[in-house]
């Protein structure tokens, strides 16, 4: 009996790495060395998912390259195509362990493909549409955000002639994140799953609506996770820094920074208002700890907390 093409094709399975650029697209099968070039257009996504259909893929390996894979790795989301998203640090560091010096697009593309098959990324679900629009509805509030303390950090050191053109300038970026923020109140509402989680959130005294609307965001995984999983998302959890008979400061590192940014500056009201924090806090400070060591503890905790109240289906409770 006659193989046809399209069996010999699936016979065995395949890594692909995608190099993605604003203008084009570059493809690589590794297994087979094939290489190609496609405009980043959604016409040309399509056919690219296409002609990807046919093949066994174990996983399809694409850089974050700040918004300009989006339109890719979300088609490929929904044909349900095993598509990985890896940052491109972690590329350049497997680069240059294996001696890999120059870069070129087609390069590139192999290289995305080696890494998929020698580092085996974990394929996770992809967030949808409405998910990644209160995602960058959220960081377009974090710069808002940063544009008004600087702002207002130059108003504080500017001439008198210039402080009216500060002013102008304060007043609207106030409207900007007033309307991001009413914008951000009627998509979050309209998540109809998250309801319950955002009623849970809000018990909390401390939490507000913006630290609610970046844990909905950023960490939809949150009541799901373990202790040690939820600190090292929230970039949170301790790293060792030993060497021999040295022994350095446990620090942390990586992680979401949306969420540690949010929670800082939530721990500061909380320890204020919040009895059980501010108990904590307090202790710790007592006990020898420095202030900053003691809030970042402090946001671990609250994280442990959060994360027990949504598996568990309470709402805050003072200790």
């Amino acid at each position: 009996m006659k193989t046809t093409s399209k069996a010999r094709i699936g016979m065995n399975e395949k890594n692909v790495g995608i190099d993605v650029g604003k203008t084009f697209l570059d493809i690589h099968i590794l297994e087979i060395d094939r290489h190609w070039q496609i405009h980043n257009v959604a016409s040309e996504i399509k056919t690219l998912i296409n002609k990807l259909s046919r093949f066994k893929l174990s996983r399809i390996v694409v850089e974050a390259t700040g918004g300009y894979e989006r339109t890719l790795v979300q088609a490929m989301a929904e044909a349900e195509l095993p598509v990985v998203v890896v940052q491109p640090t972690n590329v350049r560091q497997f680069a240059k362990a294996q001696g890999t010096l120059a870069k070129t697009d087609k390069i590139d593309a192999q290289l995305i493909a080696q890494f998929g098959a020698v580092m085996k990324p974990e394929i996770r679900p992809i967030q949808s549409k409405k998910i990644r629009h209160i995602r960058d509805l959220l960081a377009r509030k974090r710069q808002l955000m940063e544009a008004r303390t600087q702002e207002l950090n130059r108003q504080q050191k500017t001439t008198k002639t210039l402080v009216p053109t500060h002013a102008r300038m304060l007043k609207f970026l106030e409207k900007e994140i007033e309307w991001i923020e009413k914008k951000l109140t009627k998509e979050v509402a309209d998540v109809t799953e998250w309801q319950h989680t955002y009623d849970l959130l809000k018990t909390v005294p401390g939490v507000g609506d913006g630290v609610a609307f970046t844990l909905l965001g950023e960490l939809p995984e949150l009541g799901s996770l373990s202790n040690r999983q939820v600190g090292a998302l929230c970039g949170l959890a301790p790293y060792n820094r030993d060497s021999g008979n040295m022994q350095g400061k446990r620090r942390i590192k990586g992680g979401r920074a949306p969420i540690r940014t949010v929670l800082y500056m939530a721990m500061m009201c909380a320890i204020q208002h919040n009895a059980t924090m501010k108990k904590f806090y307090n202790r710790l400070v007592a006990n020898g700890k420095h202030k900053k060591v003691a809030l970042t503890a402090c946001m671990r905790k609250m994280m442990t907390i959060l994360n027990a109240m949504v598996r568990d289906n309470q709402p805050w409770m003072e200790a």
